[in-house]
């Protein structure tokens, strides 16, 4: 039986608290930066937690108007600008209406977001109702940018854009698509998100000091702190890329995914669902747990999260789990919804690349039911030829993503 194609990352675009391209967004990391403060441009005395990881620019794609693209929503701006980016960032965007190129995004909020916009802005209920829009923002990009591939947008709460990637790359497999861009986009830093979120007391109430509030693995965490941007990759066939002289980031290796339906928002505190998806990507990346260097922990500063992951990669990982550094970049970016699992693979390879791990900020007193071999506060040179990336939702949903070093 014939291996699968391989398939490689060949753009990379970003929208972020940390900066808008992959080089700001990954020395953001491994200077361990962090981008969180109290939230600005929204009435936040009367919630709970006060405190976000907010984007304040998104820059106006070369081929939109100004005027036009200002006015549509953030969320839209930023689906917009990620898609176009990394289109160019790959370069493909003179061959864009040549070549099959679908849409597959995390796009959990494309309809409340807009919505609660309007609401926010006018201070009256707004006349504008999901009913009446009949298109998604990734089939309206589409248009605009003039692609020819299908189009599928994702909620699977925070796994969303680990789904979106693997979707890519069926996509490619099995010849639908010569170009896939895949990621996702989110903007939860709103009154609703941050509402429900905080009467969930999901939300870190660490309101006194925002950059010390996401303390993934740290004893003291209770809770996760609200972040937004996007991150978008252009994925394509190893053999085209290579073809036309292309760069690869990263290759797309491997992708497990379960659904454990325990509980609405508590993980399951058993680890086997959760751990069967690691063992499911990293059999189909063809990997033993001894060859895993570097896992990008789904950690989102919960008190019961961080706990139950950390089960999961001591069953999975076994006696490697003392030599396999294990940190969570939300300590920096917060946490970006379904667009979560998209910057953490931008970490990922930000890692390989540099042959640094991003460190865990703020773990000043690291939990003992979380015993990982640690990043604590700076960055650790380690060579990274194989990550893991785990991204659990709320739901049940389990993902995990497995890239290679190209």
């Amino acid at each position: 039986m014939s291996q699968p194609a391989p398939v490689w990352i060949t753009g990379i675009s970003a929208c972020t608290p940390l900066g808008n391209s992959f080089d700001e967004v990954s020395s953001g990391l491994l200077n361990g930066t962090p981008a969180i403060h109290r939230v600005r441009g929204i009435a936040v005395d009367d919630h709970p937690s006060k405190i976000g990881g907010q984007v304040f620019h998104i820059p106006c794609p070369e081929n939109e108007d100004p005027t036009v693209f200002a006015s549509l929503s953030r969320l839209e701006r930023l689906t917009r600008f990620c898609l176009s980016r990394a289109l160019r960032e790959a370069g493909l965007w003179e061959d864009r209406q040549r070549l099959r190129i679908g849409i597959v995004l995390g796009l959990g909020a494309e309809y409340h977001q807009p919505w609660e916009e309007e609401a926010t802005r006018q201070g009256i209920t707004p006349s504008w109702q999901p009913s009446c829009v009949s298109t998604s923002m990734a089939e309206r990009a589409r248009h605009v940018l003039g692609l020819t591939g299908p189009v599928a947008t994702v909620s699977a709460a925070c796994a969303s854009s680990n789904v979106a990637i693997a979707q890519a790359r069926s996509w490619l497999r099995l010849g639908w698509c010569d170009v896939v861009l895949a990621g996702g986009c989110d903007m939860g830093v709103s009154p609703m998100s941050m509402a429900a979120f905080g009467n969930l007391r999901a939300l870190s109430r660490r309101n006194d000091a925002p950059e010390a509030a996401s303390r993934p693995f740290d004893r003291s965490r209770d809770g996760f702190v609200i972040g937004e941007g996007g991150v978008v990759f252009t994925i394509e066939r190893a053999k085209d890329a290579s073809r036309r002289g292309a760069v690869a980031h990263a290759v797309v290796a491997g992708y497990g995914s379960t659904s454990d339906a325990y509980h609405m928002v508590i993980p399951n505190p058993e680890p086997g669902p959760a751990a069967r998806a690691v063992e499911l990507a990293l059999k189909d990346a063809g990997l033993n747990p001894e060859q895993v260097d570097y896992v990008n922990a789904h950690a989102t500063s919960t008190p019961v999260g961080d706990t139950s992951e950390a089960r999961v990669l001591t069953t999975v990982l076994g006696e490697h789990i003392r030599h396999v550094p294990v940190s969570s970049t939300k300590s920096m970016t917060g946490h970006l919804l379904t667009a979560a699992a998209a910057i953490e693979a931008l970490a990922c390879i930000a890692a390989m690349k540099n042959a640094a791990v991003p460190p865990t900020i703020n773990l000043d007193d690291p939990d003992p039911e979380c015993p990982l071999r640690h990043v604590p506060h700076q960055a650790q040179e380690h060579r990274v030829r194989a990550a893991v990336s785990n991204s659990f939702g709320f739901g049940g949903s389990n993902a995990c993503l497995v890239l290679r070093a190209a």
